[in-house]
């Protein structure tokens, strides 16, 4: 689902400026073997959704940058948890991601797969007129 939803496009032209990645699937263009870049909405989506994914020292010589939800998704599920779930999410984004205007997060956790359904809602700071809804599906590996 998160792959699903972060591979979406939207090219829109009220943009003042154009933000763009490289694509992490390593996607090949068709016109020649270099990379595909992504822009816009989906480059934000994308960069959220790695951001909320990261653990702390992941990230070479950026040790502070991380969420800490996979520590999250080992303790018992409870509402307590999923709001400090919700709360970690939300520093790290509000920290690092300044293309993102936050608007709310929910963490329902999901007691038959043992794994949290977050919905993270925020507006894009070149196309303040349009809600993103990124949804996340988190649950543990081991």
């Amino acid at each position: 689902m998160a792959q699903f939803d972060a591979t979406t496009t939207n090219n829109s032209k009220r943009s003042a400026r154009i933000y763009s990645d490289i694509d992490l699937f390593f996607g090949k263009k068709t016109s020649n073997d270099d990379i595909q870049s992504i822009t816009d909405i989906k480059a934000v989506k994308r960069s959220v959704r790695n951001l909320v994914l990261t653990n702390h020292y992941e990230k070479p010589f950026h040790p502070e940058i991380g969420s800490g939800v996979r520590d999250m998704l080992f303790e018992n599920m409870t509402p307590i948890t999923a709001q400090i779930l919700s709360r970690k999410i939300e520093d790290v984004i509000n920290n690092f991601e300044p293309r993102v205007r936050l608007v709310g997060i929910t963490a329902n956790p999901n007691l038959d797969k043992n794994s949290y359904e977050v919905s993270i809602e925020f507006y894009v700071v070149n196309a303040p007129t349009e809600l993103v809804d990124l949804s996340i599906m988190l649950e543990r590996l081991r």
